[in-house]
């Protein structure tokens, strides 16, 4: 680490604070910001706890006077998911990272979760949310905000499990002499350790979860649909009804708001998180922000701060007297007997959750159905490989250079934000005028939708990953001339291959969630739909053919679950074994 790059303040006693502190220009400034923000929060909240009627008296219009506050909503509802996403991956991929047992759990568990589509969760989950809050449209909102978690906890859940099993072996060492607590280990070493990758990964589910917004904030439910007011819904509406200007003014009003939260909170966590670097010299062009510096001027946040930070410390010290270090190298696991129970216990659930799902399906449908499936999820994997091998090729060097150079990362942040948050919806029009005019194949030319909003996943890991090779280790390699292709050998890949596996998995995972929307497109009553897994999801679920939908389901999930399995686990396990820094 180098906290020499931002001097820390070391914080007087309470008292002296009182007598010390006098607000200044900046305490000003950050007020107004702080009371701005929290006014549009109370705003966005007055419409989630509001009878559902409501939604059907004051539905969504294409009236420009209403697009800033179904910004405001939508956003809102992708905060709330961030949230719970960042919560699920620092319990989940802890225990995944620090435990066998439970990691032979969660990983493959993660990797089944990710492949299941985002219509998918919906169709059996909007039921129990609405049941939850009968006639409210809270309700309806925690069904949105579910969806759209889904669409970004996996990606940072496998970020964070990949930075933990990457940690240097001599810190490993270092906690285990000093007989860290699991709290206290955590805190001081796992966290700062993976904070800069999660904030870049981070990043990329917000803008990920861009992509589903149209999904999430139209809810069905039987033959009744509720839609949420949000820029999603306004996007539906608008390429229903073919209207150009309104898609236009929607992107717009997307650029300003990912603009507005990427300097208000992206790029001052990513000031704050460049602390964390793992390395022995300091850099001295770190990622800088006017919004972080303004934080740290201020004299009366520190103040307002500092009885959470008491109460933190106090119950870290009440952590500690409970929960003992850990004893090192000693593992129930080791009995092997315990280890086989417990391998037939997951093998057995394992299972019975195929046979009740084989029975559901075979309940209604054949083996030429179960064949059909299959076949479909063949073309559709082959255009996951191929798209997933192109953008590889296009983004890894580009995503190096930005990585090595912070100005340009700073520059480029905001830019990047906004494409990986495109969504593929706006590009439908133009690609079935395209299509159908030049008398395209939609087999071939649909497929690039299904690699646009995913391939940032690619960019974003291997910028996190760049930013992540230590300062030392690049000025050794300057010192001694590497240059070229060695560079690349024994540097740049190396120090960016568990970021790029980290990366390429999930895109692919989402490539496969994406076909559901890019295989079968519609521009008014223009339709064009390609051969593929995605396409019969999508009309199974049109038709309400629920045996059909957990069939394509179960099939997506195993295809995604078997590639992982034969692919990116043995590269993360290369990237573990051979690739970690020590």
């Amino acid at each position: 680490m180098s906290p020499e790059r931002f001097s820390n303040r070391v914080l007087p006693p309470f008292s002296r604070m009182l007598q010390l502190t006098r607000p200044n220009k900046a305490d000003a400034i950050a007020f107004v910001i702080l009371a701005a923000l929290a006014l549009l929060v109370f705003r966005g909240a007055e419409g989630t706890v509001q009878p559902l009627a409501t939604l059907h008296l004051e539905p969504v219009t294409l009236d420009p006077a209403w697009l800033p506050y179904y910004a405001l909503r939508t956003v809102m509802r992708m905060f709330a998911a961030l949230v719970a996403s960042t919560v699920f991956t620092l319990i989940v991929a802890t225990a995944a990272a620090r435990s066998r047992h439970a990691g032979q759990l969660i990983v493959p568990a993660l990797d089944i979760l990710q492949s299941v589509p985002i219509l998918g969760f919906l169709t059996f989950t909007v039921t129990f949310f609405m049941g939850l809050f009968p006639g409210n449209v809270l309700g309806v909102e925690l069904a949105a905000i579910f969806a759209i978690f889904t669409s970004q906890a996996w990606n940072m859940a496998f970020s964070f499990y990949q930075s933990l099993r990457s940690i240097p072996a001599d810190l490993e060492e270092v906690a285990q002499g000093f007989h860290l607590s699991p709290i206290r280990r955590f805190l001081k070493l796992d966290l700062p350790f993976a904070t800069p990758a999660l904030v870049w990964n981070a990043m990329m589910s917000m803008s990920g979860g861009w992509f589903f917004v149209v999904a999430a904030e139209a809810i069905t439910v039987g033959n009744t649909t509720v839609t949420l007011p949000g820029i999603g819904s306004w996007l539906a509406i608008a390429i229903e009804k073919q209207d150009f200007r309104a898609i236009g003014m929607a992107v717009g009003m997307m650029a300003v708001v990912i603009l507005i939260y990427d300097q208000l909170f992206f790029r001052p966590i990513v000031a704050w998180a460049d602390r964390f670097r793992f390395e022995q010299t300091a850099s001295g062009d770190g990622p800088q922000s006017w919004a972080y510096d303004l934080l740290r001027r201020t004299r009366l946040l520190p103040l307002a701060l500092a009885p959470l930070q008491a109460i933190g410390r106090l119950l870290l010290l009440a952590f500690d007297r409970v929960v003992t270090a850990p004893k090192p190298k000693r593992e129930i696991s080791d009995n092997p007997w315990i280890e086989r129970l417990y391998r037939a216990l997951v093998f057995a659930a394992l299972l019975a959750a195929v046979w009740f799902s084989a029975r559901y399906v075979l309940a209604s449908l054949g083996l030429r159905d179960i064949g059909e499936a299959f076949g479909l999820a063949t073309l559709t994997m082959l255009r996951v490989i191929i798209l997933i091998a192109l953008a590889s090729i296009v983004w890894v060097p580009i995503g190096v250079w930005i990585g090595l150079h912070p100005v340009w990362a700073e520059r480029l942040q905001p830019v990047a934000q906004f494409l990986a948050a495109f969504p593929a919806n706006v590009l439908f029009p133009f690609a079935v005028i395209v299509i159908v005019h030049w008398n395209l194949s939609p087999d071939i030319w649909l497929s690039p939708l299904m690699i646009l909003g995913t391939q940032w996943y690619i960019l974003f890991n291997i910028i996190a990953g760049a930013s992540a090779i230590p300062n030392d280790l690049r000025e050794v390699a300057d010192m001694f001339g590497v240059r070229g292709w060695q560079w690349w050998r024994q540097v740049a890949l190396p120090g960016v291959f568990p970021y790029y596996v980290t990366g390429a998995l999930t895109a692919s995972g989402g490539s496969w969630n994406a076909s559901i929307v890019a295989e079968a497109v519609s521009w008014g009553n223009r339709r064009l739909e390609a051969h593929g897994l995605g396409t019969y999801i999508a009309k199974a679920t049109a038709a309400g053919d629920y045996p059909r939908v957990a069939l394509g389901i179960a099939v997506m999930s195993m295809f995604v679950l078997g590639f992982n399995r034969l692919v990116w686990r043995p590269m993360y396990a290369f990237a573990e074994r051979r690739l970690r820094l020590a």
